[in-house]
């Protein structure tokens, strides 16, 4: 009889333990049931929106919430399709406001024209969009019982303006390896800009030069998805400005750069382009003006351009002041960094040459960085 009641107190830990075993599981087994969402409220079916994806413009997505079973958190996306879809495929899913929480969702334009563009609707043109939700618990996905249509009027341009560009081809400087590829400078937000030069062959643009990058290429004045562009009669150096909000491309030739030197209001020497986007004028001797008030050393440089007609054109990069006073070596780097000058005349925003220059040779070299300002410096030899 003890050893009984022995062995029976042995084993009661053991039974213990696997009956609470079993009531914890039965306690945190996961409840996934829920009804879906019943009703979409915001925007209303078929709205018409026009998309603007330069600005901060939203749309609101808004629906009834959805119902657990053992009233617990609810998870929220919204998908999107072509209008003729059924969402067995969606061509884009966001998670609702709040991570996921809310029953809401606030898109910008420019994502919405993101979605238009993968729903296949052209630039300028109009189309429609269908949007559902889904609601989550756990691994089980609901979509609603109903979805609307969003009718969206894109702008012209990129549904997906890049972040980087490069040039890249036969006709480059750096040949068509793609692991080379000249990055273009971005000037503003969609805008990239580029001083090169290209000799006959072929060329294209890319958002990156690595894998498989998108590609773009130019028919006249538009930029455009894929192709390439061919250049012809000889090596030329040029100004590509590529403006992908709007799919305008501006080619300007650059026929000449010379340094504008203000007391004598003439080209005090030329500058030749050396690649790279640099300009250089190597061994020239500057000599100050004498006037009965002293030297005078102002400057500042004029391209000549050909517009797109084939006239003749001048362009003028010059100080971001319209008076300098004459730079020393405490000078910051920025005095020499250069900007276009639209109200040009003789002196108004010119640079001044350091005191060291009078009656010296010395090399002028003007560079036009992709990753940096724009700037010149004057090294007396």
């Amino acid at each position: 009889m003890q050893k009984r009641l022995i062995h029976t107190i042995a084993i009661l830990p053991f039974v213990m333990g696997m009956l609470l075993s079993a009531c914890k599981k039965d306690d945190y087994k996961l409840n996934t049931n829920l009804q879906p969402v019943s009703r979409l409220n915001a925007p209303a079916d078929n709205k018409f929106v026009k998309l603007q994806p330069a600005t901060s413009a939203t749309v609101s997505f808004e629906w009834d919430q959805a119902r657990a079973e053992d009233g617990s958190l609810v998870l929220y996306e919204v998908a999107f399709d072509k209008e003729s879809g059924d969402f067995s495929n969606p061509i884009a899913k966001f998670s609702s406001d709040g991570g996921g929480v809310q029953n809401k969702l606030s898109l910008s334009h420019k994502e919405l024209n993101s979605i238009a563009g993968a729903a296949g609707i052209p630039a300028l043109g109009t189309g429609k969009l269908k949007w559902t939700v889904l609601a989550a618990k756990g691994y089980n996905i609901q979509q609603a019982s109903t979805s609307r249509l969003l009718e969206v009027e894109r702008p012209n341009g990129f549904a997906e303006i890049p972040v980087d560009v490069f040039l890249t081809g036969d006709a480059t400087e750096t040949g068509a390896d793609l692991s080379k590829a000249i990055r273009m400078k971005m000037i503003t937000s969609g805008v990239f800009e580029l001083y090169t030069s290209l000799k006959d062959g072929k060329y294209h643009f890319t958002d990156r030069n690595t894998g498989t990058p998108a590609t773009y290429s130019l028919e006249g004045t538009v930029l455009k998805e894929g192709g390439e562009s061919t250049h012809s009669g000889g090596t030329k150096v040029y100004r590509i400005r590529l403006d992908f909000n709007n799919t305008v491309a501006t080619v300007t030739e650059i026929t000449g750069m010379g340094l504008w030197f203000a007391p004598n209001n003439q080209i005090m020497f030329d500058l030749t382009y050396s690649g790279n986007g640099t300009f250089t004028a190597s061994n020239q001797v500057i000599t100050f003006r004498q006037e009965s008030w002293g030297r005078d050393e102002r400057y500042k440089f004029r391209l000549n351009t050909k517009t797109a007609d084939g006239a003749d054109a001048e362009e003028w990069l010059g100080s971001s002041n319209a008076d300098n006073s004459r730079p020393t070596a405490a000078t910051p780097l920025s005095f020499w960094n250069l900007f276009p000058i639209t109200n040009n005349d003789q002196w108004n925003y010119c640079y001044k040459f350091k005191t060291e220059v009078d009656t010296k040779a010395c090399d002028v070299k003007v560079y036009f960085y992709n990753d940096k300002a724009y700037t010149h410096e004057v090294i007396v030899l």
